[in-house]
């Protein structure tokens, strides 16, 4: 049976097409009771032959859930969150659960706006990156009494579940690094503070690291909006201007260290003997630069993949096993962009 007009079709089109009831459409488009396999076949070919989609609302008024995970993340222009969203997706897609993605911008007063319009929906988890909220927002993830993993860093009290790294520790690591190879005087480049709270973090682990050798940050340049070349370019321009002497940059991600690197090869400096670079953020994007960059892959993958299976673990009440605090370790990666360490 066809649909006329613009109405929507509904079970009993599909119990008309396939020759059977209702309540048996019904029990094999929810998968539950006992149904023959001709019979549940008869239906599926019927539903697809029609374009039928099921009304989880309808279900939804009974359990209270709908069978989405909220992701809230503050870009997708930003070349990190994709890969986290394929690392999700590769979970979830195994599962009756579906991603419904929320974008902040950095702005906690739109994180406010998002959290509560999905939260509204009555998803079945939340997955939110970062562990820095208004009290606004932490108030309705705690009291939303469905599972919630804050991504990306594990520096700080996780409302609930957590996955990511320690951006201190990866700031302290790069230090370690630069120290190693016999650099000497440090600069460091990256979005305004504290907006962004991972790439502070990153700061002052790597300051903390260098003070512990007896040496500082010499120069700091800082922007605002969207990552690009053309801001790395600008920027490592402008901090050499103002500190010719420096050795050593230090980006807080990979795209605007591919800028500085241009740059830097236009000018004709010799890297990494003269000046050494590194990023944040390990993007194959940019593995076809002229010159490899130094980075620290953030393991965006692995903690799409590590909420996800949280979330859908804990739908399981006999799943008690999956953990709900995941520290994964940050990979450095020297490039070509950095000497060899001099011991």
């Amino acid at each position: 049976m066809a649909s006329t007009g613009k109405r929507p079709l509904t079970l009993r089109d599909v119990s008309e097409a396939s020759g059977v009831s209702e309540m048996t459409v019904s029990r094999v488009l929810r998968g539950r009771g006992e149904v023959s396999t001709t019979t549940r076949d008869r239906v599926l070919r019927a539903a697809k032959d029609l374009g039928y989609v099921p009304n989880r609302i309808a279900g939804a008024l009974a359990s209270q859930r709908v069978n989405l995970v909220a992701v809230i993340i503050p870009s997708m222009s930003n070349m990190v969150f994709p890969e986290v969203m394929m690392g999700i997706n590769s979970v979830l897609e195994n599962t009756d659960l579906q991603a419904v993605v929320g974008i902040t911008d950095y702005i906690p007063e739109k994180e406010e706006k998002v959290l509560y319009q999905m939260l509204s929906w009555r998803p079945t988890g939340i997955i939110i990156a970062g562990l820095e909220h208004s009290d606004t927002s932490r108030m309705m993830l705690k009291n939303s009494g469905i599972p919630v993993v804050e991504i990306m860093d594990v520096d700080g009290n996780p409302i609930d579940g957590m996955v990511g790294i320690s951006h201190r520790r990866a700031g302290r690591l790069m230090a370690q690094e630069i120290i190693a190879s016999g650099y000497k005087k440090i600069g460091f480049l990256g979005t305004k503070m504290p907006l962004d709270h991972r790439a502070q973090k990153r700061f002052d682990g790597l300051s903390e690291a260098l003070k512990s050798s007896n040496m500082e940050i010499v120069g700091t340049e800082f922007y605002s909006g969207g990552s690009a070349l053309t801001k790395g370019r600008d920027l490592t321009n402008l901090i050499l201007e103002q500190h010719p002497d420096l050795d050593f940059i230090f980006y807080s991600n990979d795209m605007i260290g591919a800028g500085g690197l241009l740059h830097l090869l236009d000018c004709k400096r010799q890297i990494p003997e003269d000046i050494g670079l590194a990023g944040f953020n390990g993007l194959e994007l940019l593995d076809g630069l002229p010159m490899k960059l130094a980075t620290m892959d953030a393991c965006r993958y692995e903690i799409g993949q590590k909420s996800a299976e949280i979330i859908a673990a804990r739908l399981n009440a006999s799943n008690t096993s999956q953990s709900k605090v995941i520290e994964l370790e940050p990979n450095f990666n020297r490039g070509e962009t950095i000497r060899r360490n001099k011991d």
